[in-house]
């Protein structure tokens, strides 16, 4: 494995290409299979099929099944690649790292790190079973209020457990680097929101990350941070919708600040009346769904942070949130997302923007 590197500046990358590549191609099974028989210790695995996983906009996820049951495996997608992007040993250590602690992962049976296999690196996981909830909740499933409540507790707590982990008992204390952090994100994407088309332009972020910079809070202890934790990155029990099995897509996980992770995650929650956050699916701000001050609260009450300085964060969140979305539109228009078309979200980057404005103004009270 390459020497680790900083994976908080990494912006959403374009979705996992195959190429037109036939399966065999990708993966090898001719050589894959007897790394996991040797690894797993079941020999049924030196013959399997794959299916391709659709979702996700950067690496290649595919279920791999044979008489010994089913596994995960996980691959870069075909093509130029980003220095920084698709690092799958970066993400198979951080599971591994995780696995003796209360964050729910899923086990890795084989990380091959040098490339030898299928010309780049990939790693194989057991398949956690239950429910990816996005944009839907499975028919018959967490149908009252106090399920629904019991799955915002859930996050949290797997959000709490995650951020109680000390990085060195665990071997991942080089992940990231601990000091700075904020200051380096909002330099980050305000120089990535000034690559962003006329469509998704905001005259007014420039704004927000200057009054941003200006009061900057005082980062508590830096941790291990998932960096893009919601909903459907998350496999939910099938039979109880207050237990998370396991948190996946590690990809964006480094050592930073915990509170900025809580308000990326509160703002991917959603406020029935705050602006829609683009890209991000809405279930949560429907009927029966707390409010992101549950979420708040319970995580403030479990750590004692100090929501003093919340609304800042969430207005960061907002900041960040949407140089993100103009990167992804921007790459849109330019043909450079295997055609997908997000349509015009150029207004909704603008309002995010203003409601992060108007967060800051209530903060002094102004507005």
């Amino acid at each position: 494995m390459r020497p680790p590197t900083n994976r908080e500046d990494h912006p959403m990358t374009p979705p996992a290409s195959t190429d037109g590549l036939p399966i065999d191609t990708l993966l090898r099974p001719d050589v894959v299979g007897p790394r996991i028989a040797e690894a797993s210790g079941e020999d049924a695995w030196t013959d399997f099929s794959a299916e391709l996983i659709a979702g996700g906009k950067s690496n290649l996820t595919f279920t791999l099944r044979s008489d010994a049951g089913e596994l995960i495996l996980r691959r870069p997608p075909t093509g130029e690649l980003l220095p920084s992007a698709h690092d799958m040993g970066r993400e198979a250590r951080i599971q591994l790292g995780l696995a003796s602690t209360d964050v729910p992962v899923a086990g890795i049976v084989l990380n091959e790190t040098t490339g030898e296999d299928l010309g780049v690196p990939y790693y194989v996981m057991e398949k956690v079973v239950g429910h990816v909830i996005r944009d839907a909740l499975p028919p018959g499933y967490a149908e009252s209020d106090d399920d629904k409540a019991a799955m915002a507790d859930a996050q949290i707590d797997a959000m709490v457990a995650l951020h109680a982990v000390d990085q060195d008992a665990v071997g991942l204390g080089d992940l990231g680097r601990p000091e700075g952090y904020l200051e380096r994100q909002l330099r980050r994407w305000l120089g990535q929101s000034e690559k962003a088309s006329a469509s998704v332009r905001a005259d007014r972020l420039p704004e927000l990350a200057a009054r941003l910079g200006q009061d900057l809070p005082t980062s508590p202890s830096s941790r291990i941070i998932h960096g893009d934790y919601r909903m459907d990155n998350c496999v939910v029990d099938a039979d109880d919708p207050g237990r998370i099995k396991a948190i996946l897509d590690w990809e964006l996980s480094t050592l930073g600040d915990p509170v900025a992770d809580l308000a990326q995650t509160v703002l991917y929650w959603g406020d029935p009346d705050g602006p829609e956050v683009p890209l991000i699916p809405s279930l949560t701000t429907g009927p029966g769904w707390p409010g992101p001050q549950r979420l708040l609260d319970r995580y403030c009450s479990a750590t004692g942070t100090d929501p003093a300085h919340m609304p800042w964060y969430l207005a960061f969140a907002t900041f960040k949130f949407a140089a993100i979305a103009q990167g992804v539109a921007t790459r849109s228009e330019a043909g450079d997302m295997a055609g997908q078309d997000f349509g015009d979200i150029g207004p909704q980057i603008r309002e995010l923007v203003e409601y992060g404005h108007s967060i800051l103004d209530s903060r002094k009270g102004t507005r």
